[in-house]
């Protein structure tokens, strides 16, 4: 009975799997899910502060953002023109 049960209900989960696939292909399609946008002004602050040498624990209890936030940043394929134009950034790298 139990095994039943977990069949349907592990049935159940795929098909919401499957159709949530599904939504999000359409909407990416539709140009309508793209995720949350890039804070490129407290990115740029964030390179500037790196760019003047200050720690990174200095710089995680001035804004508040995560260490990994920070790590990504030197990094990131999306660095706006002005990090690249400033010497923050040398290139942009492949996605």
């Amino acid at each position: 009975m139990l095994d039943m049960l977990a069949a349907i209900a592990r049935k159940d989960y795929v098909d919401r799997r499957r159709r949530q696939a599904q939504g999000i292909q359409k909407a990416k399609a539709a140009g309508a899910y793209r995720g949350r946008p890039e804070d490129t002004e407290r990115n740029a602050a964030l390179m500037d502060m790196l760019k003047r040498g200050q720690t990174w624990a200095s710089i995680v209890k001035a804004t508040g953002v995560s260490t990994s936030t920070l790590s990504r940043l030197p990094r990131h394929p999306y660095v706006p023109s002005s990090a690249l134009s400033a010497g923050i950034v040398t290139q942009r790298l492949p996605v």
